[in-house]
This record gives structure tokens, C-alpha cells and sequence, in this order.
């Protein structure tokens, strides 16, 4: 494949009307399933319907975890749900593509600074104003930030990064002018990763209308050649994007539309483009064209051939034409087919064979030693943390949950469907994820014994300050508890307590650990609080590179909104919501 001048998307995330995340999003598009309701009961304002009106609407979208991202929840309530939506949205892409923490930092843009970045937002809905007028008109004194550059340029701050960050307001076509932006400030140097989406809610009266629609969807890209040198993993290739007046005159294809958007998730304004992209992706990932009207239904798709038989790349364009005005935007996408490795019997190396397979145990793959080679031997090395004792066991379970389903059966036609290694669970949570205050750590011999651990580190109690006996730990390592995990919690007891962080020399000390195969020191300096870059000590000739998309932390949601309304803090947590 020609890399020069094409983009990765590296990273996916989203939520739609009755899919609170991809894989709903995926399964109601194979169905055609029709997301059309009343207007949503519980949310807190006045219905944004008519009485006999239908639209297509999110759940919770009053809902947000200001903890995970260090708000009160007073400022929590004074920022638009749109942009809080969106936020959330952002950190579940950027943790499929492996993009927090050490990862994130070495995003370096054009001059040296760390996090470079890009943030591009399609917006154009401010429902949330209106609400706090209405509110300030019967006596409310709280008031939420006004104009859009705050969706991109609180995101922006929050997460520390030195790219560009800018909003978008062309209607319908929003979200693709914010691709546009994005592959264009990549092109030109300006950042090394963009991030690119959109977001609409119904939040007031005044915009409702039958057929409305809300979502939020966001995608991370890199320049194809660096994504492969990072050892990304691709779920589909920009070829070329577009803005402005004109829809594309390519070759024919599969065609993501404006039209067939809205039969999906509704007149849903500045979010259609992502909608339609996202569309297209999933269609490219898994080998199969969603139906586009109601009666049609899913049907294979087969690769185009060339004039001597050979297969190519199927492609796909998603296009919004504006309403009004010189609105009109495309992306074309191309399926990514990976080479596949020397003796190995899929398309990434992230696979085991059919053989491998334990009998009756729920899907789980058996196999999974420790790689040998990258210093771990016998077993594998699994690191997993989050800002909370609770976020912990709601990340924990969510993971256990999804090794023990059919996680690796995701239908992905470029890995030949098959099943996640142990390997690479392993290697996607040390080099893939940020690492927060509260840490677990653990050796695991195979996937069934680390879905064991993670389940009974939940039921022995984290949340209550069970957690075997090793919770509340501090300094120089943890205890081990019940299933072998350590667990330590470094929020008030600082961490780094040998200062080895400000130390120069470090590194190499780091370094000489990994390569002698000195885990047990390694994880016990991890869970003191150490920042340790696993991508550079796992970045030898031997080390296996690309990174496989696993679940996103788990987020507390609960209702948060002008006046306190369902947002006290005794409110009920909706533990481990997706959406």
C-alpha cells in the first residue's frame, strides 16, 4: 500500500441513539434497526418534543464523571453537556488507539513540545445557554461558558496538548470539515495526531422538530507512515478529504450519505459527518454493506478485483451536502490490509490459531505464555489503574467481562477474526495507558487465570478498602492479595517516594531492569507511584509493536445540571456506564 500522503484512523469511538458504544452503533446498523423513540423521560429541562413527535436521542446525556478528570462537580455543571459528552468520547478514542500517557507525551510537535495533538470539533447546536437563561430569567445566578471554541479548547487544556484546537460550525457537514481540518493540519506539520469529531444534543424546545437527532463520534489520526512505524493499530485509511462546494465524483462504491445517515440516528445536525464516517469504517472493518433503507438487509462485501484477479482494498466515501451555502464535505476511506508476519496465521500477530482454544471456557483463548523474550518469561505482565478505587473495579470488570465474551471475535476482516493473545492484552495496557493513582498488578499465565484475578479483586472489595488486605498501600511496592494482584493507592500518599524520577540516570536503570528480566522490581516501583515509559523499554528489535484496541476505562456517570437539578452528589452513580 502507497503510505505517502494517506492518514490512519488509529482510533474510533462513539455514541448514538440506542448504542452507547461502537459495537451497538455496529449492530444496529447490520440490523437497520429503526432508533426512533419519544422524547427521552429523566432528562432534566423541559421535553424537547411536541406531544406525538419522534426523534432519535442519547441515553444519560445529562450525565458526565467530572472525577476522572479532576472537576468539581460545581464546574462540571457550568460546562455543556455537549462538550462533556465529547470529552468522554475523545478519551475512549484516544485509549483504543493506545494514545494516553507515555504514548501521548511523545507526540511531539513542530517545535519539540510534548502532546502535540490537534483538536478538531464539529458543533454548532447551544442548547445549554438557552436553558441557563430561562434559568437566570426565574431567578438562577449560574450561567455555562459561552461559544464553541471551549469544546476543543477546554479539551485541549485539560489533557495538556500543544496542537491546534478549533471549532467547527457548518451545519450538517461539520464533523467532516473537522476531518478536513485535521488531515490538513497533519499534511502541513502542524501536529502529529489530530483528533476529529463532532457532537449534537437536543437540549431545549425551540430546535425540536420530528425526526431530530443527537450523537458523538471521534476519531484519531496519524500520517500512515508514522502510524505503522508506531506500531498502531489501523482501523481504516483516509485517502483524501474535501470541503466546500461539490460532492465527490469518484468511482462508484459504497456511498455514507446524508440521507442514509439520518434513517440511522436522525436529523442529528453537526454529528452527521462522524456518523456517516464511523458508518463507513465499521462497513470497511468488518466485510459487510449495512442496509441502507428499512427493507434491505446486510449483506457480504466482497473485495473488488483488479484485471488480473488480484484482490484490492474496498473503499468507501462519506459525504454530507449542506442544506444551504458551500457546506458540502467527503472523505474517502480505504480498508486497511496489513502484511502478514513470517510464520504467523494472521494478518496482525495478534492472534492465536483455532487450536490454541481451551474447550468450554467461555471463549477465552488458552494459550498465552509469557513472549521469552521480552524479559517477562513464564507469564505475562498485567497493569491496569484509574483515578479511583471504584473506577478500578468498574475498569477491572469491564475488562474480565470482555476477555470472557467473545472479545476477540470482533469480525474484523484484516485479523481473520480471530481471538486476543495474552501477549498483547498485556503489552496494550503497559505502553497504551495512561497510569493513574490507584494500580493493580499481577502475572498472568493465560487469559483464563487473568479474568479470575480481575473478578476476585473486585468482589474482595476495592471499593470498601478490602482489596485482599492490600489496599491503602504505599511506598515501595504492595503487598500481594487475593488472585496474586497488588494493588496500591497513591492519591494521598504521595508517590515516587524514592525520587527516582528526578534522577537522570534512571532511565538506564529502568532499562537494565527490563532487559535482566527484573519484573518483580519493575512492578514494584511502578506501583510506588515511578512514571515508567513501557514503549521505550519494550521497544527492542524483537518486541512485538502493534498495539490491539481493548475496552475503554470505565466511566461513574451521573446526572449533572444547572441548579443542582438530579446533580447532587448522594445522586445515584450509574457504575461502569458506557454510555
Amino acid at each position: 500500500m502507497d503510505v505517502e500522503d494517506r492518514f490512519a484512523v488509529v482510533g474510533i469511538a462513539g455514541r448514538y441513539p440506542l448504542a452507547p458504544d461502537l459495537r451497538a452503533y455496529w449492530q444496529n446498523l447490520r440490523e437497520g434497526r429503526d432508533t426512533s423513540s419519544g422524547a427521552p423521560l429523566g432528562r432534566p429541562g423541559a421535553s424537547p418534543l411536541s406531544a406525538g413527535q419522534r426523534g432519535h436521542f442519547l441515553d444519560g446525556a445529562a450525565d458526565f464523571d467530572a472525577d476522572f478528570f479532576g472537576l468539581t462537580d460545581r464546574r462540571a455543571r457550568l460546562i455543556d453537556p455537549q462538550e462533556r459528552l465529547f470529552l468522554e468520547t475523545v478519551w475512549e478514542a484516544l485509549e483504543d488507539a493506545g494514545c494516553t500517557g507515555t504514548r501521548l507525551d511523545a507526540l511531539t510537535g513542530p517545535g519539540g513540545a510534548p502532546r502535540g495533538l490537534g483538536v478538531f470539533v464539529g458543533v454548532s447546536a447551544a442548547d445549554y445557554s438557552l436553558v441557563a437563561a430561562e434559568a437566570w430569567a426565574h431567578g438562577g445566578r449560574e450561567m455555562p461558558d459561552s461559544g464553541h471554541w471551549s469544546v476543543a479548547g477546554r479539551l485541549s487544556g485539560l489533557l495538556g496538548l500543544s496542537g491546534p484546537a478549533q471549532a467547527v460550525d457548518t451545519a450538517e457537514s461539520s464533523a467532516l470539515v473537522a476531518v478536513h481540518l485535521a488531515v490538513g493540519a497533519l499534511r502541513r506539520g502542524e501536529c502529529a495526531a489530530a483528533v476529529a469529531g463532532g457532537v449534537e444534543l437536543l437540549l431545549h424546545p425551540s430546535r425540536g422538530r420530528q425526526g431530530a437527532g443527537e450523537g458523538v463520534g471521534a476519531v484519531v489520526l496519524k500520517p500512515l507512515a508514522r502510524a505503522l512505524s508506531d506500531g498502531d493499530h489501523v482501523h481504516a485509511v483516509v485517502r483524501s478529504t474535501s470541503a466546500g462546494t461539490g460532492s465527490w465524483t469518484g468511482p462508484s462504491g459504497l456511498r455514507e450519505t446524508r440521507g442514509t445517515t439520518a434513517r440511522r440516528v436522525g436529523d442529528a445536525g453537526a454529528v452527521t459527518g462522524i456518523a456517516a464516517l464511523t458508518a463507513a469504517v465499521l462497513q470497511l472493518r468488518y466485510g459487510v454493506l449495512a442496509p441502507a433503507r428499512g427493507e434491505d438487509t446486510a449483506t457480504p462485501w466482497p473485495r473488488p478485483r483488479d484485471a488480473r484477479g488480484h484482490e484490492l482494498p474496498r473503499t468507501a466515501v462519506a459525504e454530507v451536502t449542506g442544506a444551504t451555502g458551500p457546506f458540502d464535505a467527503y472523505a474517502v476511506l480505504e480498508e486497511f490490509v496489513p502484511a502478514r508476519r513470517p510464520g504467523d496465521g494472521s494478518g496482525t500477530g495478534t492472534g492465536r490459531n483455532e487450536a490454541d482454544r481451551v474447550d468450554g471456557a467461555d471463549g477465552i483463548d488458552g494459550a498465552g505464555e509469557g513472549s521469552g523474550s521480552d524479559g517477562v518469561g513464564r507469564g505475562e505482565l498485567i497493569l491496569l489503574s484509574a483515578p479511583t478505587p471504584g473506577h478500578l473495579a468498574a475498569t477491572a470488570t469491564r475488562l474480565a467481562d470482555w476477555l470472557a465474551s467473545d472479545n476477540g471475535r470482533s469480525g474484523d476482516t484484516t485479523t481473520g477474526d480471530e481471538r486476543v493473545a495474552l501477549v498483547d492484552v498485556a503489552r496494550a495496557l503497559r505502553v497504551g495507558r495512561e497510569a493513574r493513582a490507584c494500580r493493580i498488578a499481577l502475572i498472568a499465565r493465560d487469559l483464563h487465570q487473568l479474568v479470575d484475578s480481575l473478578r476476585e479483586f473486585v468482589r474482595s472489595g476495592v471499593e470498601t478498602g478490602g482489596a485482599g488486605g492490600a489496599s491503602g498501600t504505599h511506598g515501595v511496592g504492595a503487598d500481594v492479595g487475593v488472585g496474586g494482584v497488588r494493588y496500591a493507592d497513591l492519591r494521598t500518599g504521595g508517590t515516587d517516594p524514592l525520587g527516582l524520577g528526578d534522577v537522570p540516570e534512571t532511565g538506564d536503570y529502568l532499562d537494565a531492569l527490563w532487559r535482566a528480566g527484573r519484573v518483580e522490581q519493575l512492578t514494584r516501583l511502578w506501583l510506588s507511584g515511578l512514571d515508567i515509559d513501557w514503549a521505550v523499554l519494550e521497544s527492542g528489535p524483537d518486541a512485538s509493536k502493534t498495539l490491539v484496541p481493548l475496552p475503554p476505562s470505565a466511566f461513574l456517570r451521573r446526572s449533572l445540571w444547572l441548579g443542582g437539578q438530579d446533580g447532587t452528589r448522594e445522586g445515584t452513580e450509574k457504575k461502569g456506564a458506557s454510555g
